[in-house]
């Protein structure tokens, strides 16, 4: 007996088993049933009729044809069991194929009746596996589309090949390319089954991509003529055809149409058009490559606030309430902006007001009280409820970070009083720290029956370690290599506790950071730097020590330089600075050496020892301060230098030994949201470093010791504009002055050009960053070898984040910047400055920290002699860079 179900379709049992039954016949000793030959028992033989169907027990059941299913399972699925009792033909065995067949896994699946003696059957179930989807093979587009859809389609992939299947991963080509315009894209699919991989398959799909489908005319109907434009301009992303458009193509893509349309509708609502409504859209189809959309639209007038009341508020008056929400008599009704003024704005908003004095069960609902013409009167219900205390702060997540760390940083209490603001707050001041990740960073306040709330912080430790391990090319000291390592999250009292080493006891949030440069023998710099953020534990009281030294043999560069010399000799000096970029050849002293400006490999061997060394020890202590606001912080360091110059007479340096004493003070406030990629807030800093005014108490007439006052402002402002787009502006600003009328000091001046990176020695200056120019090129003639006193910078950037993981943070930028550098206050004049404009790249990795490269355009000549007039294409950087 032969029973089939088959994927093209059910064919019902009854039609089946009267196919079955079209010819039997018993005189051979095989039984043919429905096309299908099986050999019964010579015992026994049996006809099956419709008529008179008879009752048999099974006697045994096998499934043959099963390559990846259970045999057993399938029985299972089927219903039948061995001793159960059937009636031939009837309903059991074609129900047993249904239930087989629903499963969805098989292409055919057939039961037979292998033997038959007396009222005993034994069955078999053939099976006919489908194939499963070993590989896609695209013809009909390019390598880097199917890349593509192979990424969209891989996890059909391994798959049973189905009818379904089919269509839906067509369907999936498809939406892709309709995405991209091309609304008549075709797609043809076939199965080819690889018979050296099992029952494996390969799906081969055609693709006729078609053309692109733009937008010919937007008909926008229901609306006055005055209206078109503006409406037309709030549909962001679905453009006509129009010479010369670049930035938004006219490419119809229904998703963005739909997207638009959702868009349209709030647009028009912020713009006071309450009624604004979308009746109907349909598409014309013009031509295989173009169509044209027609929309409907009930405009309705537009509406303005009148009179706006409040309900139900006992703690506050009317007049304080009027006065937060910022809405008057008279403005364009707009329901979002009225959401962002009661509950969109922490600190500043509505809800702000009852829930940073503990009253977490506030809440407001607006509601239409009147509408009368093009004016309405709105009612602001509140329901104050309770203030909430905090009964418990929890933390979880903090799986390396020492929970007294986080927990300095957490402005909610237990006991305090609710607080949104001081919520939010917290969950600033943990991004900042650098810890834990930004995007995962979550407070829970969770209400108790008593009237309390226990406020959980759920954190995700993120990589804080950092190595710097690269090399650059410092100016005429040829290659310069770094090896530092920085490890942002030390335990010093773990350091005897062996056990805590991973590699370095961690958790405890104080700073270590070990730094190395070195070109040979010839250049060398060493530094190390602590600094414990909370001095005692109890206050944001920090103490840092760093230690640095700086050896330098500058006539050992035996690189050739850029060319013989700027001259043989500048008056007694004869310098020339000869080498610059590969050796300074021309050193030769008070006009004695001015003849070796040619090549470094000209400097006499009594040259060679002559060194330019710096030893430094900084303490600094600082705190954060709690007027004008918290935000604000003051730090004071006291730094011992001493400068030994031996036979260096480049850029006139004082030759012996100088001291440096310099007590410095640094007054800032930062208020930025995130330290890797900043969405909003402000950062400014005010320092001043002052050295005793030794010539004005009559002392140092050997001159060996330094005095100075230098003052530096930076400030920083980061404004969302649309999105995720944020617009960052900087502004930067340096002075160096005497004491006196005496000379400015040859140290602590400005150079300014370039990445703005410190690749071999500064000879203790600031560097200070200009895109699109040569490393400290920008100054006046000859200010490379003396730099400047006095310089200012600007710089507006447009950034926009690709990725915010953040173990690869990565944003896109575009920049447009200018700066000068001065070689006296007299000189000094903020609006004469060296522009550039381009566009860059950042990716931030925890490991290596901020890494960037930028491509810039400078506009002017700072050095017009030269071939390519100082400037500079592509800048590299690596750390945040402050100016």
């Amino acid at each position: 007996m032969n029973f089939r179900k088959e994927s093209k379709g059910y064919r019902s049992w009854q039609l089946v088993l009267v196919g079955l039954v079209l010819f039997i016949t018993q005189t051979a000793q095989a039984q043919v049933l429905g096309g299908r030959r099986f050999a019964p028992s010579t015992a026994a033989t049996s006809t099956f009729s419709w008529a008179d169907p008879k009752e048999y027990e099974i006697a045994d059941i096998e499934v043959t044809g099963s390559q990846f299913y259970d045999g057993a399972s399938m029985i299972n699925i089927s219903g039948l069991q061995k001793g159960d009792k059937i009636k031939v033909p009837g309903d059991a065995v074609a129900t047993a194929i249904r239930k087989i067949m629903d499963q969805g896994i098989l292409e055919e699946v057939e039961i037979l009746a292998s033997k038959v003696e007396g009222d005993k059957i034994w069955l078999q179930i053939a099976l006919k596996e489908r194939p499963r989807l070993y590989a896609i093979n695209y013809v009909g587009i390019r390598k880097g589309e199917q890349e593509s859809l192979s990424e969209k389609v891989k996890t059909y992939k391994g798959k049973i090949i189905t009818e379904t299947l089919k269509k839906n991963l067509e369907l999936a080509i498809r939406k892709y390319y309709q995405e991209k315009g091309r609304l008549n894209v075709k797609t043809k699919s076939t199965i080819r089954v690889d018979t050296l991989r099992g029952n494996n398959a390969t799906l081969i799909v055609n693709v006729d991509k078609g053309e692109k489908v733009k937008v010919h005319k937007i008909i926008l109907n229901g609306i006055d003529e005055k209206s078109r434009g503006l409406i037309l301009r709030k549909i962001k992303n679905t453009k006509q055809v129009r010479f010369g458009r670049i930035f938004k193509p006219s490419k119809f893509v229904p998703k963005k149409w739909d997207e638009d349309k959702t868009k349209l509708l709030e647009a028009m609502n912020k713009l006071g058009f309450r009624d604004f409504q979308i009746k109907s859209d349909s598409i014309g189809k013009v031509d295989k490559k173009s169509v044209d959309l027609y929309i409907k639209l009930v405009q309705g007038k537009k509406y303005y606030y009148r009179n706006i009341n409040f309900e139900g508020n006992y703690i506050y008056p009317d007049s304080v309430l009027h006065m937060v929400l910022g809405v008057k008599k008279g403005d364009v009704y707009n329901t979002e902006e009225l959401d962002k003024k009661m509950q969109g704005n922490p600190g500043d908003d509505l809800s702000s007001v009852y829930m940073d004095n503990g009253y977490l069960y506030y809440n407001a609902e607006p509601v239409e009280s009147a509408i009368e013409g093009d004016s309405i009167d709105l009612t602001i219900r509140i329901s104050e409820g309770k203030q909430a205390t905090i009964n418990k702060v929890i933390l979880n997540g903090n799986t390396k970070t020492s929970d007294h760390v986080v927990m300095r940083e957490i402005r909610t209490l237990p006991g305090q009083k609710f607080n949104k603001s001081a919520i939010i707050r917290t969950v600033r001041e943990l991004s900042t720290i650098g810890y834990f990740n930004p995007e995962k960073i979550t407070p829970n306040p969770q209400p108790r029956p008593d009237g309390t709330v226990d406020i959980e912080y759920n954190v995700e430790e993120k990589p804080s370690d950092q190595i710097e391990l690269s090399g650059g090319w410092g100016g005429y000291i040829g290659f310069v290599g770094t090896l530092g390592v920085v490890f942002n999250n030390f335990s010093a009292k773990n350091l005897t506790n062996w056990s805590a080493w991973r590699p370095l006891p961690a958790g405890d949030g104080q700073k270590l950071s070990v730094r190395f440069q070195a070109n040979g023998a010839a250049y060398q710099n060493y530094s190390l730097t602590f600094t414990e953020p909370w001095l005692g534990g109890k206050k944001p009281n920090s103490f840092s020590i760093s230690l640095n030294r700086s050896v330098s043999y500058p006539y050992q560069f035996r690189t050739t330089g850029y060319g013989g010399g700027y001259g043989s000799g500048m008056g007694g000096y004869g310098s020339g600075y000869g080498g610059y970029g590969g050796g300074y050849g021309g050193y030769g002293g008070y006009g004695g050496y001015g003849g070796y400006g040619m090549s470094a490999y000209s400097v006499p061997d009594s040259l060679l020892d002559a060194h330019f060394n710096v030893n430094s020890v900084t303490f600094s202590l600082g705190k954060r301060l709690k007027w004008p606001d918290d935000y604000f912080s003051l730090s004071n360091s006291l730094s011992f230098s001493q400068y030994d110059v031996d036979r260096y007479y480049t850029w006139a340096y004082p030759q012996g030994k100088s001291t440096s004493i310099t007590l410095m003070t640094n007054l800032s406030r930062n208020s930025i949201d995130n330290p890797t990629f900043p969405r909003m807030g402000s950062s400014f800093s005010l320092n001043a470093s002052l050295t005793p005014p030794y010539s004005l108490m009559g002392g140092n007439k050997e001159g060996n010791l330094i005095e100075y006052h230098k003052w530096m402002f930076d400030a920083s402002w980061f404004t969302p504009l649309l999105g995720k787009l944020i617009l960052h502006t900087r502004a930067h600003l340096g002075f160096l002055g005497s004491y006196g009328g005496a000379a400015t000091t040859r140290f602590e001046r400005f150079d300014l050009g370039g990445s703005g990176m410190v690749q071999g020695f500064s000879f203790n200056r600031d560097i200070v960053g200009l895109r699109g120019y040569k490393d400290r090129v920008i100054g006046p003639s000859g200010s490379y070898g003396n730099g400047g006193v006095a310089y200012n910078k600007f710089v507006m950037e447009a950034r926009y984040p690709v990725s915010l993981n953040p173990s690869a943070t990565i944003f896109v930028l575009g920049f447009a910047e200018g700066g000068n550098n001065f070689a006296s206050m007299t000189d000094y004049n903020p609006f004469n400055l060296y522009k550039s404009a381009g566009f860059g790249a950042r990716i931030f990795m925890p490991a290596f920290g901020m890494i960037g490269i930028d491509y810039g355009f400078a506009f002017d000549k700072p050095r017009p002699g030269d071939s390519d007039f100082g400037r500079q294409a592509f800048t590299f950087s690596i750390g945040q860079q402050i100016r």
